[in-house]
């Protein structure tokens, strides 16, 4: 059996602001529906992903911008983070972390997990290893985003 992750549901306090920023960073709009005073659902889709976001009014119970380690993933972190910084986005420098571990930050991607044993450093990784190179934002909400580089996948993906 086959199973797909297709959509997040993302907390947010302005409907209309949120929908506004993910636009600007290039998601595709797909529904944006009033239903009434008490529900509404925008559903957008980041570029050439399958997987979708969904927020509104009415649709979750979730703290706006508890929602961390949102991640986006691109064949080249430079090209993508000026293509973002360039539609208005405010987006982290390029970095790294120095052991190699697999990056999961939090707060917007500002800080890593304590006792991790992360090194954020700055710049791609020296190697441009598939999975080394990060980047991050925050929605206007705070929730967190990061943009990953995968130039090839590990096996079985």
């Amino acid at each position: 059996m086959k199973m797909k992750l297709e959509l997040f549901v993302l907390p947010v306090s302005d409907v209309d602001r949120a929908r506004g920023f993910y636009e600007k960073a290039g998601f595709r709009l797909d529904l944006a529906k009033d239903v009434s005073e008490e529900y509404r659902v925008v559903h957008l889709t980041p570029p050439g992903s399958e997987s979708s976001i969904i927020f509104g009014k009415g649709i979750t119970t979730a703290t706006p911008g508890s929602a961390q380690g949102l991640y986006l993933v691109v064949d080249d972190i430079e090209e993508a983070r000026a293509e973002l910084v360039g539609r208005g986005i405010a987006v982290s420098e390029v970095f790294h972390d120095a052991r190699g571990i697999f990056f999961h930050g939090h707060d917007g991607g500002d800080a890593a997990h304590d006792g991790a044993g992360q090194e954020r450093m700055a710049g791609p990784h020296p190697e441009r290893a598939s999975y080394g190179s990060y980047a991050t934002f925050s929605d206007p909400d705070g929730n967190g985003w990061v943009v990953q580089e995968i130039t090839r996948r590990f096996p079985g993906r």
